[in-house]
């Protein structure tokens, strides 16, 4: 049976993050995800954990400065010892939060660099992460993101993700496989993901189009969650969509699934 797990980024944002981990326990998730935890501390973030009974299932490592449109740095050569640096602190939140795995965004690639280089520099510096991660048990995340919506991003299909895990070469490299991003730069869903499965340590989802909740598009996913039990998969499904209202509001579609 599929697990999902409430994107509070994108989930109950009509409160303030702290407050949505009790709402998603009372809608009735088991797990959560986030993309940063760094603007608050790890224990008042694991407090709200605990007191929810909630299992925290993904985070992302420092990603440059979001606020200024910076969506990553790891492919950067410039940004090499700041993303070092943030490996480390990600670890240091991952320990006192018990998170199992960490997502590593690539970062828009800038128009004037050899895309050899960034492509050198970006599995590099998944090498020192995985290194890193691997010291203290933890997964290391790649995901592919559509370029329609963050126009340059370095690393945007599926067997891309594949040459990069091969050049890396670590056994704690995998990829966050998320279903919109997939539908909208390659389509073949369900193909691509029973060919890399194996590969594919989470999975999100949204619909396409307009990133809203399942059911509202043109993604069949009551076949995919079939083919994902079916293939036995075992992770968990981040839902990493937006209302189309409100969450609370948009959230039938997870009992026609289960």
């Amino acid at each position: 049976m599929t697990q999902f797990a409430a994107n509070l980024t994108m989930l109950f944002n009509e409160v303030p993050f702290m407050e949505r981990f009790k709402k998603a326990a009372n809608s009735g998730f088991k797990g959560v995800e986030f993309l940063f935890p760094y603007a608050y501390s790890a224990a008042d973030i694991k407090r709200e954990l605990d007191q929810n009974q909630l299992e925290l299932v993904l985070h992302n490592l420092p990603a440059g400065d979001w606020d200024a449109g910076e969506r990553g740095i790891a492919c950067l050569p410039s940004r090499i010892e700041e993303f070092q640096e943030g490996v480390q602190r990600a670890i240091a939140y991952a320990k006192v939060l018990g998170v199992p795995q960490l997502n590593c965004l690539a970062g828009k690639a800038p128009s004037d660099i050899d895309p050899k280089l960034l492509h050198d520099t970006f599995v590099a510096n998944l090498k020192f992460a995985a290194a890193e991660l691997n010291k203290v048990n933890l997964r290391l995340l790649i995901e592919p993101i559509n370029t329609f919506d963050i126009p340059g991003f370095f690393l945007s299909k599926t067997q891309q993700a594949i040459q990069i895990l091969n050049d890396v070469a670590a056994d704690n490299i995998f990829i966050q496989y998320d279903i919109y991003h997939a539908q909208r730069m390659e389509g073949e869903l369900s193909k691509t993901i029973e060919t890399y499965l194996p590969k594919i340590a989470h999975i999100q989802l949204a619909d396409n189009p307009g990133r809203n909740e399942p059911g509202t598009g043109e993604i069949n996913y009551a076949y995919l969650f079939r083919l994902l039990d079916r293939l036995g998969y075992k992770g968990w499904v981040g839902c990493e969509y937006k209302p189309a209202t409100n969450t609370e509001a948009g959230l039938g579609w997870m009992s026609t699934y289960q």
